[in-house]
């Protein structure tokens, strides 16, 4: 008999990061959870960006066995394609597309949200996987600091150009994957792009991260009106190709607690299937606090300046 862990125990997994984070947490909150009908998304459609590989390619093959019709949106075709043919071998009914953009290049999300928006009758999960963990300071083509463009620029842009194909689903779901990492950091308004400052990649990662969600009440609130929510999520410590190609110490040190990409993607999945309020950050199947530090509390003026500069990078009204 699956036993629920009582709300307090739950929280403090979390709390130790390690447990909450590692495959142990999930290991002790999924024997609880009713298992997702096994065609819940049939007939709908999902987009997730970085689908190629580790939690990315996990969330595609999630939605496909439920039934939805996947597109992988890469940036490497070849490596697209091979990830679609192991899914399609694991999951012989999937309905699978490969697409390629680079999600940092905001002139090439343009051209690809056109064209999918012109061939695309309607979209009801989009998935925002893409992502990067640079060793050094890099730029976008449009100047902007890479994990801010891959991360937040790019999705933001996507969102609002997808939206009206969004919009004719009724119940669309935005989908972002942030990081545990975002904890640590708190928004700089006064430096989004990390121009100033000792450049840290894994910092760089995070500070990106925490502007995800400190977006994302903003992004339910602007797109409530056309029956798009949005969610943010975090997957806890996963053993991805990303980790292990940027955080290879990390990896050797914790690697007998990681998670496997598909433990990683459950909540994906989940929030894919599952009518929850918008506007709020999830780990492992249950809404969790933004902040555990003080020091990471961003005022409502520094998001709505936040807002301002992103809304700004992409061509956007604020309004």
């Amino acid at each position: 008999m699956a036993i629920r862990l009582p709300p307090a125990l739950d929280t403090a997994l979390d709390r130790t990061v390690v447990l909450g984070y590692g495959r142990t947490g999930f290991h002790l909150r999924h024997g609880a959870w009713p298992a997702l009908p096994a065609h819940a998304l049939r007939s709908r459609t999902a987009l997730v960006t970085g689908a190629n590989s580790g939690i990315g390619k996990a969330i595609a093959a999630g939605l496909a066995d439920l039934g939805a019709t996947v597109t992988l949106l890469v940036r490497n075709e070849a490596r697209g394609a091979s990830a679609a043919t192991e899914i399609a071998a694991a999951f012989p009914n999937a309905r699978l597309r490969v697409e390629c953009c680079d999600v940092a290049d905001l002139t090439d999300v343009r051209r690809f949200a056109a064209e999918f928006a012109e061939r695309t009758e309607r979209l009801d999960v989009l998935v925002h996987n893409a992502g990067v963990l640079p060793a050094t300071r890099r730029e976008s083509p449009q100047g902007h600091e890479i994990c801010v463009a891959t991360h937040v620029l790019g999705p933001l842009l996507a969102t609002e150009l997808l939206a009206p194909v969004l919009a004719r689903s009724g119940d669309a779901r935005v989908i972002q994957v942030s990081s545990g990492g975002m904890y640590t950091q708190a928004l700089h308004p006064d430096d989004f792009e990390y121009r100033t400052g000792d450049y840290r990649g894994a910092t760089a990662y995070a500070r990106s991260k925490r502007m995800q969600v400190a977006l994302t009440p903003i992004l339910s609130d602007r797109y409530a009106a056309a029956g798009i929510s949005v969610h943010t999520m975090h997957p806890g410590w996963v053993d991805t190709p990303g980790v292990a190609d940027s955080l290879p110490t990390f990896r050797a040190w914790t690697r007998p607690l990681l998670r496997t990409p598909a433990e990683g993607a459950d909540t994906v999945i989940w929030l894919s299937a599952t009518d929850v309020p918008s506007g709020r950050f999830w780990h492992d199947r249950r809404a969790r606090p933004e902040h555990y530090r003080r020091r990471t509390r961003e005022s409502d003026a520094d998001r709505e300046r936040l807002w301002r500069y992103c809304a700004a990078a992409v061509g956007l009204p604020a309004q």
